[in-house]
C-alpha cells in the first residue's frame, strides 16, 4: 500500500491534537513533520504543544516554528475559553524534551516539498501565514507539491467567529488570500463539512479504553472542548472534528463531496475573513479563473460517520501498542 507523505502545519489546539495523532497512526499516511503557527495559542506554546504531543505518541519527528502574528491584521486574543490557556484543555502537560529544528516553518516547508517533488500533501489546520511565507520564499513549490489541504473557510455555512468568517481564515486573511490565489492543487475543508462531523464523549471514552498512550489525555482535552460547544449551544454532547477532517480528506477523499471554483478572501471590513467562491455550473459558462485566480476545490458534503470511524480507527489501531 502506497503511503501519503504529509507535512502538517498546525497551532495545537485540541482539535489539532486529534489531527496530529490521526496523521501519525493512520496506516496510509507518512507524517514527515510539523510546522507551527500562532492561532489557538501563541506560536511558542504551539511549538511546545507539538513537541509534547509527538513525545507522548512516541514519535521522533521534526517540528519547525513559524509565524507569531498575522501578516497585516492586528492579532486577536487567543481563544483560551475554547482550548484552554495551554491550548490543550488546561491539562498542563510536562515540557517537551526536544527542541524545534533551527530552520523556520516556511524554510522547512520549502525544503520538504522540493526534496519530495509531487509527493507531499501539505495540510494546514491553522492560520495560513507559514504557507504564504513559503510561497514568497520559493514560488516553485506550487508546481512541486502534490496537494494543499486546509481546514478553514466556509462557502454556505455560517462562520464561527463572525456571521461569515471561519476562525483560521479570519486570523490572517491576507495570508489566506495569498494561499487561495496561488496556482497549486488546493482543497478547502471548511465549516460546510466540519460542522457535520460530531465526535461524541462516548467516542473519546472508547478511545481512552483502547489507547494507553494518549487515550486519557485525549478524553480529558476533548471534554474541555465539548464543554465549550455545549455552553455555546453549537453542538450536543460532543465536539466538532474540524482539523481531523482535513487529515481524513487526505486519507480517504471519497468520504467527501466537492465543488470547484475560484476563491478569494475579504481582507478587512465587516466581512473580514469571508471566503467567497465563484462557481460555474453550465456548459455556457464553464469553470474558469476569476480575476486571474485558479480553480480550487471546496468540500460541501461529508460522510460524517465515516470520518468519525476513521478517527476512532486511527486512535485505537496497532500503532499505539
Amino acid at each position: 500500500m502506497s503511503r501519503h507523505k504529509v507535512l502538517l502545519d498546525t497551532d495545537p489546539g485540541i482539535d489539532d491534537a486529534m489531527a496530529i495523532f490521526t496523521a501519525l497512526a493512520y496506516p496510509a499516511i507518512e507524517l514527515l513533520g510539523l510546522t507551527t503557527t500562532f492561532g489557538n495559542v501563541s506560536v511558542e506554546q504551539a511549538t511546545k504543544n507539538a513537541l509534547t504531543l509527538l513525545e507522548m505518541a512516541g514519535a521522533d519527528l521534526p517540528v519547525a516554528s513559524g509565524m507569531a502574528r498575522p501578516l497585516q491584521k492586528a492579532p486577536e486574543p487567543y481563544p483560551d475559553f475554547i482550548h484552554g490557556a495551554d491550548g490543550l484543555g488546561n491539562v498542563y502537560l510536562p515540557a517537551p524534551k526536544k527542541l524545534p529544528v533551527k530552520r523556520d516553518a516556511a524554510a522547512f516547508i520549502v525544503e520538504q516539498i522540493m526534496a519530495h517533488p509531487g509527493e507531499i500533501s501539505l495540510v494546514a489546520v491553522g492560520p495560513l501565514g507559514n504557507l504564504a511565507k513559503a510561497l514568497e520564499r520559493e514560488p516553485a513549490i506550487t508546481r512541486q507539491v502534490k496537494q494543499v489541504v486546509l481546514m478553514g473557510g466556509t462557502i454556505a455555512e455560517g462562520g464561527n467567529i463572525s456571521p461569515v468568517a471561519e476562525a483560521n481564515i479570519y486570523a490572517d486573511p491576507h495570508a489566506a488570500d495569498q494561499v487561495f490565489a496561488a496556482d497549486w492543487p488546493l482543497v478547502m475543508v471548511g465549516l460546510d463539512v466540519t460542522h457535520q462531523v460530531l465526535l461524541s464523549r462516548q467516542l473519546f471514552a472508547q478511545i481512552r479504553a483502547n489507547n494507553s498512550k494518549v487515550g486519557e489525555f485525549m478524553q480529558q482535552a476533548a471534554a474541555f472542548y465539548t464543554d465549550f460547544y455545549q455552553r455555546a449551544r453549537e453542538a450536543d454532547d460532543g465536539c466538532f472534528g474540524h482539523d481531523v477532517s482535513a487529515i481524513a480528506y487526505v486519507a480517504d477523499p471519497d468520504l467527501f463531496g466537492t465543488v470547484e471554483g475560484a476563491i478569494c478572501v475579504v481582507p478587512d471590513g465587516i466581512a473580514v475573513g469571508q471566503t467567497i467562491m465563484r462557481r460555474n455550473h453550465s456548459r455556457e459558462y464553464p469553470l474558469k479563473a476569476w480575476d486571474g485566480r485558479p480553480v480550487h476545490k471546496a468540500c460541501m458534503q461529508v460522510d460524517s460517520a465515516g470520518v468519525a470511524e476513521l478517527f476512532y480507527g486511527a486512535l485505537t489501531n496497532g500503532y499505539w501498542r
